[in-house]
């Protein structure tokens, strides 16, 4: 079966599509047929030694997966061969066929099709556990998304808003704006003409200030950003896509009452499987009855790996980016 193949950590670049031996469906694993891939930001920095995880070479990237069940490994019940499953694997997504432990393993409802539901385990799945499980965001709440047209950035505008609150997007251009308002944000600011973010932000809440800061992208923005919160706002840390990560003043946090809230969603599906599990059937659900409409930027075979990465390394990308093996809705 085919394969993207990393060898050396010298990023997406060095990665090669080669022929690798298929794997078994060990005790508690289903074998997929992977119809979809998703690849992330995380994917050009596990290809360079720089992400949390450090797989061991050769590693195939590729952290989300979608496709059809065709074997199951000893003691395994609830899945049968022909299932359409979704799956976080972590890495090692990106080639035909991938064994899922069943515990990642989520059933895809009919008529959400599989390179959609390959999209939305990561991005979708941080952005629910951020704006509800850690940032506890209620109907009313103002959330500011900041890098809000990247697949990360969209998502959580779109589950803002099914959660109630009213949405702010902070992006880099008008064109990436017109993207997050499709989306369904309320207000827009754009970095590139805003010389004063805590200013704005304030202009966008009436004076108030924000309730909720979803921040995908760190860097220089950040400070003014959390000094835009109201009175026990919530500044939720999710990446660091500017490539900086920043320092707050610890007198802000004090004076404002507010919180500075990690999200680190791969350790808390690791820690709550079954919290994941619901997340991801909720999503699910929403998908299917068109409350949540994730945006695929566009769809790549495996050979155009390169291709596809280049899209997010220089980030271009406006929605999830899909590697597709057949016509990437099924397998």
């Amino acid at each position: 079966m085919k394969a993207a193949l990393c060898k050396s950590l010298d990023g997406p670049a060095a990665v090669v599509i080669e022929d690798v031996e298929e794997p078994r469906a060990g005790p508690g694993e289903i074998l997929v047929a992977v119809s979809a891939a998703a690849l992330n930001f995380f994917d050009t920095l596990i290809t360079r030694g720089k992400y949390q995880s450090k797989p061991p070479l050769p590693f195939s990237p590729g952290g989300e997966i979608a496709g059809r069940v065709v074997a199951l490994g000893d003691g395994v019940t609830g899945f049968v061969p022909g299932d359409r499953v979704m799956a976080y694997v972590g890495w090692g997504g990106a080639r035909e066929r991938v064994a899922v432990p069943t515990v990642a393993a989520v059933k895809i409802p009919p008529t959400v099709p599989d390179d959609i539901a390959s999209g939305i385990t990561i991005t979708y799945g941080t952005a629910i556990h951020g704006l509800k499980d850690r940032g506890q965001v209620k109907p009313g709440d103002t959330v500011a998304v900041l890098g809000a047209a990247g697949g990360a950035g969209l998502a959580a505008v779109e589950i803002a808003k099914a959660l109630g609150a009213k949405v702010i997007a902070v992006a880099s251009s008008a064109q990436k704006l017109a993207i997050a308002t499709a989306n369904g944000a309320d207000a827009v600011i754009d970095y590139a003409t805003t010389s004063d973010l805590k200013q704005a932000l304030r202009d966008a809440t009436d004076g108030r200030g924000v309730d909720v800061i979803y921040d995908c992208v760190g860097g220089e923005h950040a400070e003014a950003a959390l000094r835009a919160l109201t009175w026990e706002g919530r500044y939720l840390v999710v990446g660091f896509a500017s490539g900086d990560i920043p320092k707050f003043p610890l007198n802000l946090l004090l004076v404002k009452g507010v919180s500075v809230i990690g999200v680190f969603w791969g350790e808390s599906v690791a820690r709550d499987p079954a919290g994941h599990r619901a997340n991801m059937e909720e999503l699910l659900a929403a998908v299917a009855s068109g409350r949540v409409n994730p945006r695929i930027h566009g769809r790549y075979p495996l050979s155009a790996f390169h291709d596809a990465i280049g899209i997010i390394e220089r980030r271009e990308a406006e929605g999830k980016v899909v590697l597709t093996f057949g016509d990437g809705t099924g397998p």
